[in-house]
């Protein structure tokens, strides 16, 4: 598919240096990075993009594939002239990340896989399932409270209450429509099997208590991505990019400055 004729999104590129692109997950918009784009634009050109559906970008309107939002991030790189990147993907951005290294591997450097799915169990499916059975039936209302509780610790949740607001309104500015769409390929796509296909160097980091993007998945994709390292950040969720951005932002700097191992 020719990504210049792919439709007009909403992105960032700010800063100078070498480039690094940074995806953000379902419900949530380029304004997720926003702390580790400050870290890292001191010497990094950040290039962020907004997914299709989500922030400013026009909605889904079509049956969609993490193989179309990676044509979305190719779409960006192209426009912006960059060749060749780094890369993170936080939760659906990881998969779309690891979709990016198996499909366009001379475009990308580094990879950085945070808080992403793999190797789902029947039971885990069955919760994902549940979900958009409630998100079509009742919108997104009626899924923030868990998505909440399934994101923060209950001392921060008890100490910010701001930023479970500010969560909750995210979540709602989404179209129903692309939250659904976005959600069913979070829930849906199974990128287990080509895992062993990425070649880059790998950072696959995750909360210790991370329900959706569970430790168990992490340890996975450590074991299976050939030149990986797992870091588990302790008692965190989902919400590592909220409670813990300057520990993010520091793994991310420490790797991605790292020279290319051999493969």
């Amino acid at each position: 598919m020719d990504t210049a004729t792919q439709p007009q999104f909403n992105y960032l590129a700010e800063g100078h240096g070498d480039p690094v692109v940074l995806v953000h997950g379902v419900g949530a918009n380029l304004g997720s990075w926003d702390r580790v784009a400050e870290r890292l634009k001191g010497n990094r050109r950040v290039i962020r993009p907004d997914l299709r559906g989500h922030g400013n970008s026009p909605p889904i309107r079509e049956r969609y594939s993490v193989e179309r939002f990676a044509e979305d991030i190719v779409a960006v790189m192209d426009r912006e002239g960059i060749r060749e990147a780094d890369l993170a993907g936080f939760s659906l951005g990881g998969m779309i990340a690891h979709c990016l290294a198996v499909n366009w591997p001379d475009r990308f450097r580094r990879i950085a896989i945070l808080s992403a799915v793999a190797g789902r169990t029947e039971e885990e499916r069955e919760k994902v399932t549940s979900r958009l059975a409630l998100l079509r039936k009742d919108g997104i209302g009626a899924v923030t409270g868990a998505a909440t509780d399934r994101w923060f610790t209950e001392e921060f949740a008890r100490k910010h209450p701001e930023k479970i607001a500010s969560r909750i309104e995210e979540l709602m500015a989404n179209d129903l429509e692309s939250y659904i769409e976005a959600y069913r390929v979070f829930g849906e796509s199974e990128m287990a099997p080509r895992l062993h296909e990425i070649t880059h160097p790998t950072l696959v980091l995750t909360g210790e208590f991370d329900i959706g993007s569970n430790t168990r998945m992490a340890r996975f994709m450590h074991d299976t991505i050939p030149q990986s390292e797992l870091v588990i950040l302790p008692e965190l969720k989902h919400s590592i990019l909220v409670e813990a951005s300057d520990l993010v932002a520091d793994h991310l700097i420490r790797f991605f400055g790292e020279p290319a191992r051999a493969s």
